[in-house]
């Protein structure tokens, strides 16, 4: 629910709360003074009368008791929109209201107007219908009332004023329905623009980040999982440029018509920015999650878009990560994150496929010693700290042991050197955590002070990991890879084959994703300019023959890319 109408709702509710619960003390007093003054006029107050004055005081507490308690548990059950309850507190007050008037002098009772609480308030809460059925009910009682208590033979007063108040009952509940319902209209116009994605009609990014809130809020207090998809159109860029904006926005549309289609009311579909989409599953598992995904992804791929054919691939294709809540992720962010890391595994395996986010770590748990579990859980934890710090490093890390790894299995590395390296990997930014914040997350480019302090974090890696002897090979490749072939790296300066080998393949895979990656102060370039600035600093800062193996693992697994980039080695 968006936050708007939960604040109306909820005020709405409060008001009336309170209406209503005055309209209860209101009828008391109403009929202690009636009484009260019937004793008065007859100069001594009657048995009967004290009773009733009594019995009236007595029931007004409580009825105000019980109303409170039913107020108080349905505020909890947050179900205001069950018409079982809608009808029982309207009915509530009907009673209350009827008995005032036959306690009162019945069809000579001054207090008729009365229904009007109820006609209003059920009116402007539940709308035109309710208030029609309370109008028309309270008119029927006062009318029933007033043919019943006069005889056929008479003059019936009462009964033609009151067909008037009738008429009056029935009018305020359709012209304030009619206004409420034409304000409802008009305030769901402002919330879909406000939204809503104009072009396609999805819900837009603020909306998305409102409704995840919600979802993972009612999915802990329900113990119901929630799955998110991220999603996005492959070389959508390259699309555009070629076939103009007018066939991209036609896809865009025909796009966010698969993505929405056959969603409930607790599934959420949304456009995030131009071709990223994002569907909030609301207890939906990993597996069916997976299902849903691998459904949307074949419906892409087999539409039919203008200019499809003549495109590399014959077609417009989808690529889609997955997380779930609480299995994979324990946090809103942790399930945005971890959907995002998904996406980008998605992309970069040769796109048109859906991934679930896994943590490299638990391929390692898989691979290490038994003795070594411990080890790497406290690592984890470090790693955890640094993530909510700065949460770059640890997409990042994810992103580089998954380069290494490929790099790695490329070059035949041996397998202590491949499980050192991947260890390293996962670790190089480890010493992040005595680094600043405030530096870690800096908009703009950092000043000389603040790129020392940086600086320094493969040294801190370094001593926080020194005194664990399993990990005493790992060492060198953290402190070291941030070294260049030229010598003018940090923090030894070493030059070329000086620089340990692993170390060197982790500088690669790290300056890679680092290009490819948005950061605070520069946004991501492709992987086709990540791969010619590579090449354009072999011998510089790269080793070029890693840099060239690593860009036979990228044409391997992005055909896609252009052929004259992959080409600069030659």
């Amino acid at each position: 629910m968006n936050k708007y109408v939960f604040f109306r709702s909820k005020k709405l509710k409060e008001t009336f709360a309170v209406i209503n619960l005055l309209s209860i003390i209101i009828c008391s007093i109403i009929v202690i003074i009636v009484f009260s003054e019937k004793a008065v006029n007859s100069g001594f107050l009657k048995l009967q009368e004290l009773g009733i004055v009594t019995l009236s005081m007595i029931c007004t507490t409580i009825l105000v008791l019980v109303y409170v308690l039913w107020t108080y548990f349905s505020k909890r059950s947050d179900d205001d929109k069950s018409v079982i309850k809608r009808y029982i507190e309207v009915s509530f007050f009907l009673v209350i209201y009827s008995v005032l008037i036959l306690l009162t002098g019945k069809h000579e009772s001054s207090y008729k107007f009365i229904y009007l609480f109820s006609i209003i308030s059920s009116t402007i809460r539940f709308g035109m219908k309710l208030g029609m059925i309370v109008a028309s009910a309270s008119s029927a009682f006062i009318l029933v009332i007033d043919l019943i208590s006069q005889p056929f033979n008479t003059v019936n007063k009462h009964f033609e004023t009151d067909l008037i108040l009738a008429g009056v009952f029935v009018l305020t509940a359709w012209l304030l329905g009619y206004y409420v319902k034409t304000e409802e209209e008009y305030s769901d116009k402002l919330l879909a623009l406000v939204n809503k994605d104009e072009l396609t009609d999805l819900y837009n990014y603020r909306y998305f980040q409102e409704s995840l809130s919600e979802a993972i809020l009612k999915a802990g207090k329900s113990n119901l999982p929630v799955s998110l998809l991220m999603v996005d159109i492959d070389n959508f860029k390259r699309y555009n440029e070629i076939y103009g904006y007018s066939a991209g926005d036609k896809a865009l549309r025909d796009i966010s018509n698969v993505l929405s289609s056959n969603l409930g009311d607790e599934h959420v579909a949304s456009r995030i920015n131009g071709e990223d989409f994002i569907i909030i599953l609301f207890g939906m598992d990993e597996e069916h999650a997976k299902q849903k995904a691998e459904e949307i992804r074949k419906t892409i791929a087999g539409m039919y878009f203008y200019g499809t054919e003549d495109n590399p691939a014959g077609k417009l294709t989808v690529s889609i990560g997955i997380s779930t809540f609480p299995t994979i992720a324990k946090t809103k962010d942790e399930l945005i994150n971890s959907a995002g890391d998904a996406l980008y595994r998605a992309k970069f395996l040769n796109k048109n496929r859906v991934e679930v986010y896994y943590s490299i770590l638990e391929d390692l748990k898989q691979e290490i010693e038994e003795e070594h579990i411990d080890l790497i859980s406290s690592l984890k934890t470090l790693i955890s700290v640094i993530n909510a710090r700065d949460y770059y490093t640890y997409a990042h890390t994810e992103r580089v042991v998954m380069y290494c790894k490929l790099l790695g299995e490329k070059l035949r590395l041996s397998d202590n050197d491949m499980k050192t390296l991947i260890y390293a990997a996962y670790l190089h930014d480890i010493g992040k955590i005595e680094i600043d914040p405030d530096v870690l997350n800096k908009a703009v480019a950092l000043n000389d002070e603040e790129w020392e302090m940086l600086k320094k974090h493969p040294e801190n890696g370094a001593a926080i990991l020194s005194t664990v002897d399993s990990l005493k090979n790992v060492i060198p490749v953290i402190l070291h890879h941030h070294e260049r072939f030229d010598g003018k790296g940090y923090p030894a300066g070493l030059k070329g084959e000086e620089t340990p080998y692993l170390a060197r393949i982790l500088a690669v895979a790290d300056s890679f994703d680092a290009i490819t990656s948005n950061r605070p102060y520069r946004k991501a370039k492709t992987y086709s300019e990540a791969i010619s600035e590579l090449v354009k600093n072999c011998y510089t800062q790269f080793d070029p023959r890693i840099v060239e193996v690593f860009i036979d693992v990228l044409k391997t697994l992005n055909p896609e890319l252009a052929q004259e980039e992959m080409e600069l080695l030659v």
